[in-house]
């Protein structure tokens, strides 16, 4: 199949999706550009009289009939030229906001598999680079369509009314460029595919940088990382050379073209204008319509090479937005359940890839009481999270919230059931304000500060410059670690949701910090079904169960008593952190 037939589907993709909601304004846009174009077969239609009746024959009156005409052809032109251009830009604007906030919406609703093997630059790239290079073309495409064609038409139109036999004489060098535009097409989608995917690789390192700044500080790490995106910067550069060589070759077959078919118009036309069988007039018109052709030609051949950049970017486009996600909603999802809920784990089996992560976990974390999930790194603890929430689905067995499997709730109405304070709170770089509200807006003061006091966010309040509206950073950044987690814990208490779940909340704080964020915590807790993962074993001690994980599996669960009485995985962890802690 040629790059032209797979190209078609690509471009009504295009149009379907993003540009047909624009149509009024499109054929608008088309109507100015084809005056534009027509502009410059009325200025070549008046080479003729000019020369001949004014020039030649020395008819004064016809001086101001020619002069006032082109006076109206110009303002014409200009005044469609700026029209069309406003349009186009409104149009591409606005097509471009609806491409990215499309890819934004479904990339954040794809699973986590897919997160975890396309990294954040790479998405970005997608979502910035790629659609920037889409509508920076279709709007090329739409000019050349629509002020270029008909330009070219006109012009031609011009030129055979002058004389039929020298349009065809100047044409006599099209056979000859076909075949290799074709191959050029094809040249330039793949160059064009393989600059793409390098600019993701460029943003992917890019982001890997800047977010690990203080590790590349710490190791010395600047010359090292300055060379790899170096090396990827001259494979871009070498892209991108090549597409717009290839890009710049049909218009240099164009060019050549025109030099042949001027020579052999030169010839035919000189002579019957030296035996006196065509006038001056007519062969300036003729050479000014042509002359005046070749360059919209050049750019209507442009206009392949930079289709076939643009296709590169709407292959990729259109392959993320046709990826599905495979953890979806039922078809009719079950009620959610009332007040908090009892969670249950069966036998459940999980595993990532080709290695196992959970082989036949089961436990069950009381309505309204405190279960601690402890192990090792590696135990399958944080997986249970993701299995609660279904960021994954368990492989077999089953997970219940409040006696409903998760796969028959609604998304949005399970994860409704969870807030998640985590050692890494995620804040963005927005105020607090807009860290712990989220875009709620129907939150009234009094509700809003006794959050903020129960979290022990207002104890630090008063050391921001601008409180509560104090930006928080990149990444919350602007804060402490202690204060990044009270900020997280306001923002659960908000949320007011029948089940927490702690994942490491106070394991990178100091023991000031941690005192503070774990009287949070626990008032956090009250009330709810709260699952708490924890390294610490002194933080989870009075926790109502503690269910001790090994490989993937429940090895033991019990309270902190029952567990150190019987013996086994958890008293020697107990041990090992209390002879730690006792050397320290």
């Amino acid at each position: 199949m040629s790059e032209t037939t797979k190209s078609r589907p690509l471009m009504a993709w295009l149009w379907r999706g993003y540009l047909s909601r624009h149509w009024k304004w499109l054929a608008v846009a088309m109507v100015l550009m084809a005056l534009e174009g027509i502009s410059l077969g009325l200025f070549a239609s008046t080479m003729e009289p000019m020369f001949d009746d004014v020039f030649v024959a020395r008819q004064g009156d016809a001086l101001w009939g020619v002069g006032l005409l082109f006076v109206a052809i110009f303002t014409m032109r200009g005044v469609t030229a700026m029209g069309h251009k406003i349009i186009l830009r409104m149009i591409n604007e606005r097509s471009a906001a609806a491409m990215r906030l499309d890819l934004l919406g479904h990339i954040m609703r794809l699973d986590a598999g897919f997160h975890n093997a396309n990294p954040p630059g790479y998405l970005i790239e997608r979502v910035q680079g790629d659609v920037a290079g889409i509508n920076q073309v279709w709007s090329g495409i739409a000019t050349s369509l629509g002020r270029d064609l008909v330009t070219v038409v006109a012009l031609f139109t011009v030129a055979m009314m002058v004389d039929w036999r020298w349009t065809l004489i100047a044409l006599v060098g099209i056979p000859l460029i076909v075949a290799p535009s074709f191959i050029i097409q094809g040249f330039v989608r793949r160059r064009a595919r393989q600059s793409r995917e390098i600019a993701g690789r460029m943003s992917t390192r890019l982001d890997e940088v800047f977010h690990g700044i203080n590790p590349i500080k710490l190791n010395a790490l600047e010359d090292y990382q300055t060379s790899r995106y170096a090396t990827l910067t001259r494979r871009r550069i070498k892209a991108e050379v090549r597409t717009v060589a290839g890009q710049a070759a049909i218009p240099a077959l164009i060019d050549i073209m025109a030099g042949l078919g001027f020579f052999c118009v030169l010839l035919y036309g000189g002579a019957e204008i030296i035996a006196g069988e065509k006038t001056v007039g007519q062969f300036m018109a003729f050479f000014t319509a042509m002359a005046m052709t070749f360059e919209p030609m050049r750019k209507l051949g442009a206009v392949s090479g930079l289709w076939q950049a643009a296709a590169a970017s709407i292959e990729r486009m259109k392959a993320i937005l046709d990826t599905a996600p495979t953890l979806t909603s039922p078809a009719q999802p079950k009620p959610m359940p009332n007040g908090a809920p009892e969670i249950v784990l069966a036998d459940v089996h999980l595993a990532y890839a080709e290695l196992p992560v959970l082989t036949g976990a089961s436990f069950t974390a009381e309505a309204g009481k405190v279960t601690a999930l402890v192990g090792a790194s590696g135990a399958g603890k944080s997986t249970v999270f993701n299995l609660l929430t279904r960021l994954v689905d368990p492989v077999s067995g089953t997970v219940t919230v409040g006696g409903v499997a998760t796969q028959d709730l609604a998304l949005a109405d399970l994860r409704a059931l969870f807030s998640t304070v985590t050692q890494d709170a995620l804040l963005f770089d927005e105020s607090l304000r807009e860290n712990i509200l989220l875009g709620e807006e129907n939150i009234d003061a009094a509700r809003l500060k006794e959050v903020l006091d129960a979290a022990h966010v207002s104890d630090f309040l008063p050391q921001l410059g601008d409180g509560l509206d104090s930006p928080a950073g990149p990444r919350g950044s602007a804060l402490s670690g202690g204060q990044r987690q009270r900020v997280a814990i306001a923002r659960a208490l908000l949320r007011d949701t029948p089940v927490l779940l702690l994942d490491e909340a106070t394991s990178a704080l100091d023991t000031k910090s941690e005192t503070v964020v774990q009287a949070a915590l626990n008032r956090l807790s009250k009330g709810r079904t709260t699952l708490v993962i924890a390294h610490r074993l002194s933080t989870i001690r009075d926790a109502d169960k503690i269910v001790v994980m090994d490989a993937g599996r429940v090895a033991d669960q019990g309270t902190h008593d029952e567990l150190l009485a019987r013996g086994g995985l958890y008293a020697d962890l107990h041990a090992l952190q209390f002879k730690s802690s006792s050397q320290g």
